[in-house]
């Protein structure tokens, strides 16, 4: 049993693996085709003026702005397609040819897969849309920000609401106290998570940074769900660090493409309920361990909000650059430094936050 369940995780993680190897070059060749980049180069800082340092960067070296205008951008297909590739093609087959094999690699389920495999899709398709409005000729920059955050509050809120009404998810879990009873405050507990995690996918500003960090988050809790018997929401989770994976060996500097937003929103919001899933559903910790596990995504959003809170109440900025990964290069860190520092963070971050996680 303890075999057959191990298979479950790993196989589909493989299978999505050896699918995003194999798709990455044919989405390049259509990503370059259509020139899938912006056709303007420029950047705004948080307080919405043009960001003269971030210009000034990625004017030198080998942040040089012309990689902006000739890398593609919505690399983060290949992570959600090979992630549905693989889920509905087990789904597909255990009912086609319902044989022992098939039926234990099937890990969709109602229970525990549905609602952060619909999470990933949504976010991805709303990303997708900015994605694709980002790159047209006349150099619009994207979906609006409100509506973004409408959509992911929307969406949440009614992630939140399925959680409260139709699992009756109530409490959270808190290492050594058990379980703190919030009732229906777990539907804005939910949207407040899953925005906060939106927002720290602006980590994905450097070559083979984001996908780096989220495959380190996903396998620490890949491996909670599992301990926790939740196999089928930990092949889900495995599956997406294989597809991350498998992004990554083409996003390594020099990168064939980047994830963009199509690729972080969908990761976040699948994030949030992963973290919900592995919390008093499972008998663990999930949601006081996200923070810690997460940690490179919660620095991210800890240095927007310091960097803007100075500007604004001191009139003079805390860091050269926000984020905090751009500070580093700013201060004249190589951007791959910057990048194998923070995958080594991101490690011990998920291994501590799964020790967190898994305490009784």
């Amino acid at each position: 049993m303890i075999a057959a369940n191990i298979l479950k995780v790993l196989v589909p993680a493989a299978m999505s693996f050896a699918i995003g190897i194999l798709g990455a070059p044919l989405l390049a060749h259509y990503l370059f085709k259509y020139k899938v980049w912006k056709k303007t180069t420029g950047k705004m800082a948080l307080d919405g003026k043009p960001a003269v340092e971030f210009e000034k960067l990625r004017a030198s070296g080998e942040t040089r702005a012309d990689t902006e205008t000739r890398t593609p951008r919505m690399g983060g297909i290949l992570i959600w397609a090979s992630t549905a590739i693989v889920t509905f093609g087990l789904w597909t087959l255990a009912r086609m040819f319902p044989i022992p094999l098939f039926e234990k690699l099937d890990f969709l389920s109602r229970s525990q897969t549905w609602i952060p495999l619909f999470a990933l899709l949504a976010g991805a398709f709303m990303g997708f849309l900015n994605d694709l409005f980002d790159v047209r000729p006349s150099g619009e920059r994207g979906v609006r920000l409100r509506t973004r955050l409408a959509f992911v509050t929307i969406v949440s809120t009614f992630i939140g609401w399925w959680f409260y009404a139709k699992l009756g998810i109530t409490t959270i879990g808190i290492p050594g106290d058990g379980t703190l009873a919030i009732g229906v405050l777990v539907i804005p507990l939910f949207v407040l998570v899953t925005l906060g995690l939106y927002a720290g996918g602006v980590i994905d500003g450097i070559d083979g940074l984001s996908s780096g960090v989220f495959s380190a988050i996903f396998m620490a809790y890949a491996g909670i769900a599992y301990f926790q018997n939740q196999v089928n929401l930990a092949a889900f989770s495995a599956t997406l660090v294989g597809s991350i994976l498998a992004f990554l060996w083409f996003n390594i500097p020099p990168a064939r493409f980047w994830m963009t937003e199509t690729g972080t929103m969908g990761l976040t919001m699948a994030l949030a309920v992963v973290a919900f899933m592995t919390d008093t559903p499972g008998g663990g910790f999930g949601i006081v361990a996200l923070p810690i596990i997460a940690l490179p995504l919660v620095v991210t959003v800890l240095s927007n909000i310091i960097q803007v809170a100075s500007k604004k109440w001191r009139g003079k900025k805390v860091l050269r650059i926000a984020p905090l990964h751009h500070h580093f290069e700013a201060i004249g860190w190589p951007s791959y430094k910057v990048t194998m520092r923070y995958w080594v963070i991101a490690i011990m971050a998920a291994i501590v936050g799964m020790t967190v996680a898994l305490l009784k």
